[in-house]
């Protein structure tokens, strides 16, 4: 009998011991609450809450996050900031931040707000409650990690993984400049939506090319809604543009695309334009999107053999939502979670300056390349994805989103409309 004892007893040691991870207990009761202010009815709003809640099963399902001598899950609370709503006022955003940590209780704030107008005005409430953020999806204002570098100690808590406009627009000069040398292009038509970041990111455009020798024969802004650009694609018919460069981030796009198919114009379509970042955009354009090129920020969010993980992540997604990742805000909100943990493991807490100090200190292989943070918070970008995060700038090529920029990661290279050649 004392012999069974011992033999029970040793059985329940053991088993104790490997349920808490030799000596690590875990607590399901005790989750690290993930805020997530998301405009959930876009595609930056739901591609990113799939992206982050991704993450959180991953890492729960393998056992969690340890902080200290303890094994914590993660937990998402999202909440809808409608910010990207036409005439919804930046201080319901604010109030969904704030729900999120007061009610909620999230421990971080990851993703949103998604328009940067709301993202800058957070940043405040961010330093009063002492919450880290990682913004991951929208707010593309180099303003955001500006106020990081000209006010550290204020503004300390917010970091962002994703690109910035200056990024991006530096990336599409690069591009269109190695398109200038293999093709000979040197003339654009410049064509935006009439909201603030398509005007100033046309704006950009508009310098950067004219600086580097293009002639941009005009700059035309559309309205939100607009449905009928075919006077704009015959002016640039008629005047020979090469380049069409669009900023858009309204569904309405589409229809431009297909006037650009129809009318064969000769000049190839490439840009930001939040439609044709979807799979589903060649069926709603009934193939008429072909050979556009499109920025969707980061790596990952469209299928590209970037680092071992960018595939993986993509197959993970596909079996989790049933599709490929949708665009601009998944691969970032799902890294945002990974770079949490370890930054929460590696500072052994969750105290802000602490966790602050290893995020800081953060240097992680992920989905689109080696992720750092500068001493602005702002990831660090680069063409090459050992020394930095790349962006995926890919062209819809027989029904596919093949990545054919940065060079280094490219799986493809552009194709020219027939009418073109």
């Amino acid at each position: 009998m004392k012999k069974l004892i011992y033999v029970l007893l040793c059985v329940f040691l053991v088993a104790s011991f490997l349920l808490t991870d030799g000596g690590i207990s875990y607590s399901a009761e005790n989750p690290i609450v993930i805020g997530a202010p998301l405009a959930t009815a876009f595609l930056y709003g739901w591609d990113a809450e799939r992206g982050i809640k991704l993450a959180v099963e991953e890492i729960n399902g393998q056992g969690g996050v340890k902080v200290g001598g303890q094994k914590r899950p993660f937990k998402v609370e999202v909440i809808d900031t409608r910010d990207l709503e036409p005439g919804v006022p930046v201080s319901e955003a604010l109030l969904a931040v704030e729900k999120l940590i007061l009610e909620k209780k999230a421990d971080f704030i990851v993703d949103g707000p998604v328009r940067s107008e709301a993202a800058l005005a957070a940043m405040d409430l961010l330093s009063k409650y002492k919450k880290i953020s990682i913004v991951t999806t929208g707010t593309l204002t180099p303003l955001y990690n500006k106020r990081v570098a000209d006010n550290y100690d204020k503004y300390k808590y917010c970091f962002r993984n994703s690109n910035s406009s200056l990024n991006m627009m530096n990336e599409f000069i690069t591009l269109l400049e190695d398109m200038k040398k293999a093709y000979g292009f040197n003339k654009a038509y410049i064509m935006v939506q009439d909201v603030e970041h398509a005007r100033k990111g046309g704006e950009f455009m508009k310098k950067g090319l004219t600086d580097k020798g293009w002639q941009v024969i005009d700059m035309k802004i559309y309205p939100t809604g607009n449905t009928d650009y075919s006077l704009g694609l015959t002016e640039a018919k008629n005047k020979g543009a090469q380049i069409l460069f669009i900023w858009m981030d309204m569904p309405e796009s589409a229809v431009l695309l297909k006037q650009w198919s129809d009318m064969k114009v000769k000049a190839i379509p490439l840009g930001f334009v939040c439609a044709a970042e979807q799979p589903g955009f060649w069926k709603a354009t009934g193939g008429k999107g072909e050979y556009l090129i499109v920025n969707v920020c980061n790596g990952g969010n469209a299928p590209a053999k970037i680092t071992p993980w960018t595939m993986k992540f993509v197959e993970a997604y596909k079996k989790r939502w049933g599709l490929e990742p949708e665009g601009y805000g998944t691969s970032s909100s799902y890294m945002a979670v990974y770079q949490l943990k370890e930054a929460i493991e590696k500072a052994g807490s969750l105290e802000p300056d602490k966790v602050i100090k290893a995020l800081e200190a953060l240097d992680l292989m992920g989905v689109y390349g080696r992720m750092r943070f500068d001493k602005s918070h702002q990831i660090i970008p680069s063409f090459d994805p050992k020394e930095g995060a790349v962006t995926c700038i890919f062209q819809w090529q027989a029904g596919k989103r093949v990545q054919i920029f940065p060079p280094k990661v490219a799986d493809g290279k552009i194709m020219l409309p027939p009418w073109m050649k």
